[in-house]
């Protein structure tokens, strides 16, 4: 009988052994997942965002500032938590709380000039969203009153937005992080793998990856850039196209790219 205690016992050293060793990828797994998850309620808000911003163009003459924050307020709700905030009881006199304009309005105050805040929003700095506009149909030195309805004077808005999503959830953001910078073909990655500790170089690069899906030269210097500020984004970039309701001007057009 105690010759087989042992046996038992590198049994159970090699069951830990590897336990540590695959406890990473199931972190990963699990928290990736989840990620994974938000990013996709982020995708779906961001195009919501877009239509936001282009209808707020449409109607006020193509002003950058009101199609900026009609974005932010439309993605509000995927980078920040509006727990905690108790709403008055409907029909109540002392609900003890504030409504949910009042709450919308408290979380947009701090961002209303399109910048993440540190502290608030992690260790975030930079712009939310970016704007580039467009117009189709004619450019802003012609006629902009008069005949506005005429067929030949239509203008459309058209509208690509990126959203630099905030990925929040530890470990997962760090790691997808790497893997969006070496499949886009930013940066590599060599140094131990995260996933599998045995394995000293990840040799994570563009040839370990197959991917269609090219970002422009700014919006690749600026993922590398919040990157290596540890600030773990993703651009979800969306399009919006819609006729303007209101003559074209100027002064709102003296650059196609909102201010950043």
């Amino acid at each position: 009988m105690n010759s087989q205690r042992p046996s038992r016992g590198r049994q159970s050293g090699q069951a830990m052994v590897e336990a540590a060793l695959s406890l990473p990828l199931v972190v990963f797994l699990v928290l990736g997942t989840l990620q994974l998850f938000l990013m996709l309620q982020a995708r779906v808000l961001a195009q919501y965002a877009a239509f936001r911003a282009t209808r707020a163009g449409s109607v006020a003459h193509g002003e950058c500032e009101r199609m900026s924050h009609a974005a932010i307020l439309a993605l509000l709700p995927s980078f920040h938590s509006f727990i905690g905030m108790r709403t008055p009881e409907v029909g109540g006199e002392h609900g003890g709380g504030v409504g949910a304009p009042e709450r919308l309005a408290m979380a947009f105050a701090p961002r209303r000039d399109n910048r993440y805040q540190a502290g608030l929003d992690g260790v975030h700095t930079g712009s939310i969203v970016w704007i580039n506009r467009g117009l189709a149909g004619g450019g802003v030195e012609s006629p902009q009153d008069r005949g506005f309805d005429d067929p030949g004077h239509l203008r459309r808005l058209e509208v690509r937005l990126i959203y630099w999503y905030p990925m929040r959830i530890p470990f997962a953001n760090w790691v997808m992080s790497r893997m969006f910078l070496a499949q886009l073909g930013i940066q590599d990655y060599t140094a131990a793998n995260p996933l599998v500790l045995a394995e000293r170089n990840a040799n994570w690069g563009a040839g370990e990856f197959t991917s269609t899906y090219a970002l422009a030269a700014d919006v690749r210097d600026e993922l590398a850039s919040r990157v290596g500020r540890r600030e773990y984004v993703f651009p979800i970039e969306t399009s919006f196209t819609m006729r303007m309701m209101t003559p074209v001007k100027a002064r709102h057009f003296a650059s196609m790219d909102c201010p950043r």
